[in-house]
């Protein structure tokens, strides 16, 4: 579908005219990270769609627009694509951090959030954990990530997911590591999924990584549900968000024993807390 400029690939499950829940993925993701929420988010009366972000997926991978401004605007462009005037907005990660950009840049389209694995965007720098801080920096390097992305089918995708994963846990399988491969394999998706990080990283010290910033300080409006994995080695499951940033009803939980991605690695634990959080508001 078309929204802010570019064509947007959504999977979508539940009827038409009941409430809205749109999931964003993360790096290195696709829509099909939410395949465990979907059709159970939309047998509880929801119309649950997961979205490729821009540059992922089967969604138009632009040469600009990585910026929490444009995804924002894509977001907030999508909702209203789908015919809905605002939807409950379910962001893991990069896609978290989208969605926390969604609730105060674009505060009618975005009635709550549940933020997975992404603390609050003025938080995020130092949130990480030190393997995690290291490999954003490596992001930062032209060309050679792309590469590594890119070499031996995919292979170091399959390591990044499992890296960021639970130890021990069975999460990537072989059907997840394949998937996940392949998606990234497609040129230049690689490049377009690194600049979310390069922005970020690189924005701090330009004029429009300080406005961002001040925006952000701006509290978020809506009810807003933030949702670790206790043994996450990408972020802090401690990352707290102050109430001075949240002026609505807002809930943590931390999932035992998922990593970075809970909604993969223990998603019947994942889907329960977020389904008692969506009835509740």
């Amino acid at each position: 579908m078309a929204a802010n400029g570019a064509r947007f690939h959504v999977a979508e499950c539940g009827a038409a005219d009941d409430p809205l829940v749109l999931f964003l993925h993360g790096f290195p993701e696709f829509w099909w990270a939410w395949r465990h929420q979907l059709p159970v988010v939309a047998a509880a009366g929801y119309r649950a769609v997961a979205m490729d972000l821009r540059g992922y997926g089967a969604s138009d991978k632009t040469p600009r627009g990585y910026d929490p401004y444009t995804a924002a605007a894509d977001v907030s462009g999508v909702i209203r694509s789908l015919g809905a005037t605002d939807a409950v907005v379910v962001g893991h990660g990069w896609g978290g951090f989208i969605g926390w950009s969604a609730a105060v840049l674009a505060t009618r389209q975005v009635r709550a959030l549940a933020a997975v694995s992404a603390p609050h965007p003025l938080l995020l720098a130092r949130s990480g954990q030190p393997k995690a801080v290291a490999r954003t920096a490596w992001f930062q390097l032209p060309i050679l990530p792309e590469r590594r992305l890119l070499a031996q089918d995919g292979v170091h995708i399959e390591r990044l997911l499992r890296d960021w994963a639970a130890p021990g846990g069975r999460f990537p399988d072989a059907e997840a590591s394949r998937r996940y491969r392949a998606a990234l394999q497609v040129w230049p998706a690689p490049h377009c999924a690194l600049e979310y990080h390069r922005w970020f990283a690189r924005s701090r010290f330009r004029p429009d990584g300080r406005k961002f910033s001040q925006q952000m300080r701006t509290p978020v409006a809506v009810p807003v549900l933030q949702l670790h994995g206790a043994l996450d080695p990408a972020i802090s499951p401690t990352a707290t968000t102050p109430p001075e940033l949240v002026a609505a009803p807002l809930r943590h939980e931390v999932i035992t024993p998922a990593g970075h991605f809970p909604h993969e690695e223990t998603p019947e634990l994942f889907n329960a807390q977020l389904l008692d959080w969506l009835r509740a508001i």
